[in-house]
């Protein structure tokens, strides 16, 4: 079975496994999690990088940040992961959803504006795939009403928005490097992006377990002490360290699958020209990393039939979200604003085919030739 992912390995993770086995310092903020956080400030041109131990606290870290109150409302797709709605919902907040583009699977945002209320608190769009959503007009709407902005950018790292990072451009960003993303800290993991510097010591204190911890190990208080609320966000030195071997081959990994999902849209093509199935679209000022290649067959009964076909060819092929807002909780704590035309739509269409880092190019010729075989079936 050609599965549908393999967790990236670049060679050096071993060694710096064991290089923190070795330091004494197992608990985190060690050397190789600053080596981390130097990298993503850098790399990403953000005030302050944070490790956390998943993309899931990473947005629950935003959450206590902006002050989310019982009653206030935050606007989403209701095409994600259910992280990004329970990260508010922890904190008492009613989800809106809001309908997707059919062209990237993101956020409307022309339909953004319609959905705020005086409860409106924040936005949180996701780039769904690392494709980015119109942030250009998503910031627009929230300078104008004067809300927050939270980029759930957990499929995104390495893609950018008209030159900025992913994740960057908000008021604040989330990453994830579960096993499933182009980067991994050995299964679970996450990051906290912090645009506005307001954030940057309560995050630190947040990230605590809502103690001065932080500025204690800086010398700038002589003690520590409870001054906050907060949990326990800060990952494992093991990691950091399985991630930095990562981060140190991110342009070789994200070159290789970029690749991979070039081969596959160009081989598919023939059969988007024959209406058979539609591939992504990449808007122009977007440049994406390669995070997943899908397709979209035209309706529920071929995807059906399509997934049932590829396993019988032993390729592992999924489909992805069912909408949160016909989940019982999201029927709970949320409401659709507007009209449904496309998030149940085309969720019911999608199918995301393997794709990872390494993908054999015989494994993936497999993949296609199946395909093929199905629609000529």
């Amino acid at each position: 079975m050609i599965p549908f992912n393999k967790p990236p390995v670049t060679g050096n993770e071993e060694v710096y496994l064991l290089k923190a086995l070795h330091s004494n310092k197992l608990s985190g903020d060690g050397e190789f999690t600053q080596q981390c956080h130097t990298w993503f400030e850098e790399k990403l041109g953000c005030k302050k990088a944070l490790l956390t131990t998943s993309c899931t606290h990473a947005l629950e870290m935003a959450a206590i940040l902006i002050d989310i109150q019982p009653g206030d409302e935050v606007i989403m797709p209701s095409y994600t992961f259910v992280s990004t709605a329970n990260a508010f919902v922890l904190r008492g907040a009613k989800i809106i959803f809001v309908d997707i583009r059919p062209d990237t699977m993101n956020i409307d945002e022309t339909l953004i504006e319609a959905a705020i209320t005086e409860k409106t608190k924040a936005i949180v769009p996701v780039h769904y795939a690392g494709v980015a959503c119109e942030m250009d007009t998503i910031m627009d709407i929230a300078d104008r009403h004067n809300l927050f902005v939270i980029e759930d950018a957990a499929q995104g790292m390495m893609s950018t928005y008209k030159g900025r990072a992913l994740g960057t451009i908000g008021h604040l960003g989330t990453y994830s490097f579960h096993e499933t993303k182009n980067y991994t800290s050995g299964g679970e993991g996450g990051l906290l992006i912090i645009n506005d510097e307001r954030f940057i010591d309560r995050a630190e204190v947040i990230r605590e377990k809502g103690t001065n911890r932080s500025q204690f190990f800086r010398g700038m208080v002589d003690k520590y002490s409870w001054v906050d609320i907060g949990s326990s966000y800060l990952p494992s030195e093991l990691n950091a360290a399985f991630l930095w071997g990562q981060l140190e081959k991110a342009d070789e990994i994200n070159k290789n699958r970029l690749a991979s999902w070039q081969a596959y849209y160009n081989e598919l093509k023939e059969l988007e020209e024959k209406g058979l199935l539609e591939l992504p679209i990449i808007p122009q000022g977007c440049v994406h990393n390669a995070h997943m290649f899908y397709i979209k067959v035209n309706n529920l009964e071929t995807r059906t039939e399509l997934l049932a076909y590829l396993k019988e060819k032993e390729v592992w092929a999924v489909f992805h979200y069912v909408p949160l807002h016909s989940a019982p909780a999201g029927l709970k704590f949320g409401r659709f604003s507007g009209g449904d035309a496309f998030t149940t739509k085309e969720s019911e269409r999608l199918i995301r085919l393997p794709m990872y880092y390494r993908l054999e190019d015989n494994e993936q010729k497999h993949i296609i030739e199946a395909i093929y075989a199905f629609f000529k079936k």
